[in-house]
C-alpha cells in the first residue's frame, strides 16, 4: 500500500540538535546538561506555538536513550531514536494534557512510573498542554514530580505558564522558548524550498514569515498551502491573494496618507482592500509594525520621520501608533470591520496631529515667562 503524503512539518522536524533554529540558547543548556551528565528529573518547556518545544522534548528524549548511553549526538538509524522520533517508542510516553487531564489518569502515571523502562536507559513522559492539567491532577502528581524513581524523566509543554500551579514549576527546570526571528524563518523556509525543488522569490519568504508570527511550524504549514496552490513557483503576489495580505509597499502609502491627513485617500485605499478582500485586522498589524519602524526613525535621526511626512515628531507618530493599537479590538471583533477601521485609521490620523496638554502648558507658561521678562527689561 502507498504511504501517504506527509506534511513539510513533519518531514522537515528536527532530527538533531543542530537542526533545531531560533533556540541557540535551550540547544546549548540540554547539550552541556548531557555532557556533564547534569540531568534533572523534570523540564518545562514554555513558549508560544509553533516554536520548538515538542520537537526539543523529543530530541532530548532521544539523546538520553541513546544506545550506550545518554550522548548529544545519537544515531538517526537506530530502531530507539527512529521509534522515539516517531512516538512508538514504548518508554517515551506523550500525553496530550487537554485530554487526559483528570486525577485518576494521573493517578494511574503515577503507578506506571514505578516500572522500570523496557528498552531504554530512561522512561520519560511528555505532557503536553501540561496548563490544561485539573488542579487535583497537579496535586496527584506533586510527590512523584519531586522525589521520581532514578529512571523516570518528565518533560511538560505549555503554551500558557501562568496556569500551571507554582508548586509545579518550582519543581522543574524552566526553558522559554522565544518567538523565532522573521529572518531565521526565511532562511529555513529558503533551504527547505531548494531541496523540495520549489521557486520562491525573498519577498514571498518574508511575507510568510512575516504571517508565522514567529512559530515555525505555522510557517512550513503556510510554504506547504502556497505549494498546493502555486505548484513549483510561488510569488509574494500569490501568498498576498491566498492570506488576504497587502504588499509594503501599499503600507507604506497608506502610512503617508494618514501622516499627510489625505482623508479621502485614506477612504480610497480602504475601500480597496475591501474589494480585494483583504484582511484589515492583518493590515492594521503591518500598519502598526511600519509606524513603530518609523518612530526607531524618527529617535535615531533625533527629529521628524520621512517614512510617514516631515512634519511629524516622534511625539506625533507615537499617538499614532497609540491610536492605532487601542482600535485593533474594534476592527478584529466589531460588527462591522471596514467602518471600525476607517474610524481608527482617521482618529490615528487626527491624534497624529493633536498636541499633548501638559506639552501645551509647558509652552504658554514658557510664552508667559518670555513676555514678562521683556516687560521687566
Amino acid at each position: 500500500m502507498e504511504q501517504g503524503y506527509q506534511v513539510i512539518a513533519r518531514r522537515w522536524r528536527p532530527k538533531q540538535f543542530d537542526e533545531l533554529v531560533g533556540q541557540d540558547h535551550i540547544v546549548r543548556t540540554l547539550r552541556n546538561a548531557i555532557e556533564t551528565k547534569r540531568i534533572a528529573h523534570a523540564y518545562l518547556f514554555v513558549g508560544p506555538r509553533g516554536t520548538g518545544k515538542t520537537s526539543t522534548a523529543r530530541l532530548f528524549a532521544k539523546a538520553l536513550n541513546a544506545e550506550g548511553g545518554p550522548s548529544v549526538n545519537p544515531d538517526n538509524d537506530s530502531p530507539t531514536s527512529q521509534s522515539i522520533m516517531g512516538g512508538s517508542c514504548m518508554d517515551v510516553i506523550e500525553i496530550d494534557g487537554a485530554s487526559n487531564n483528570s486525577v485518576e489518569q494521573v493517578r494511574s502515571l503515577r503507578e506506571e512510573c514505578q516500572y522500570a523502562p523496557s528498552q531504554c536507559t530512561y522512561k520519560i513522559y511528555i505532557i503536553d498542554e501540561v496548563h490544561m492539567l485539573s488542579t487535583q491532577a497537579f496535586n496527584a502528581l506533586l510527590k512523584t514530580l519531586e522525589e521520581p524513581p532514578a529512571h523516570v524523566k518528565f518533560f511538560f509543554a505549555t503554551t500558557e505558564a501562568h496556569k500551571v500551579l507554582p508548586t509545579i514549576v518550582s519543581r522543574c527546570q524552566r526553558f522559554e522558548f522565544r518567538p523565532i526571528s522573521d529572518a531565521v524563518i526565511a532562511e529555513k523556509l529558503s533551504l527547505i524550498a531548494q531541496a523540495e525543488g520549489i521557486e520562491v522569490d525573498e519577498p514571498s519568504l518574508k511575507a510568510i514569515a512575516l504571517l508565522a508570527n514567529g512559530g515555525m511550524r505555522d510557517a512550513q504549514s503556510i510554504l506547504d498551502q502556497m505549494i498546493s496552490f502555486c505548484g513549483s513557483k510561488i510569488q509574494e503576489s500569490d501568498v498576498l491573494d491566498v492570506y488576504g495580505l497587502v504588499s509594503a509597499e501599499r503600507i507604506a502609502q497608506l502610512a503617508r496618507a494618514i501622516g499627510s491627513l489625505d482623508f479621502s485617500g485614506i477612504i480610497a485605499m480602504v475601500d480597496a482592500f475591501v474589494e480585494e478582500g483583504r484582511d484589515l485586522y492583518r493590515v492594521l498589524l503591518n500598519l502598526q509594525a511600519y509606524c513603530r519602524e518609523a518612530l526607531l526613525d524618527a529617535i535615531q535621526h533625533k527629529g521628524s520621520t520621512e517614512k510617514l511626512g516631515p512634519a511629524l515628531s516622534t511625539e506625533s507618530v507615537m499617538r499614532l501608533l497609540d491610536a492605532l493599537h487601542r482600535g485593533e479590538a474594534s476592527v478584529q471583533k466589531g460588527l462591522s470591520e471596514k467602518v471600525n477601521f476607517e474610524v481608527v485609521l482617521l482618529k490615528a490620523a487626527e491624534e497624529s496631529r493633536a498636541r499633548a496638554i501638559d506639552s501645551l502648558i509647558k509652552q504658554v507658561a514658557a510664552a508667559g515667562g518670555d513676555s514678562a521678562e521683556k516687560k521687566k527689561t
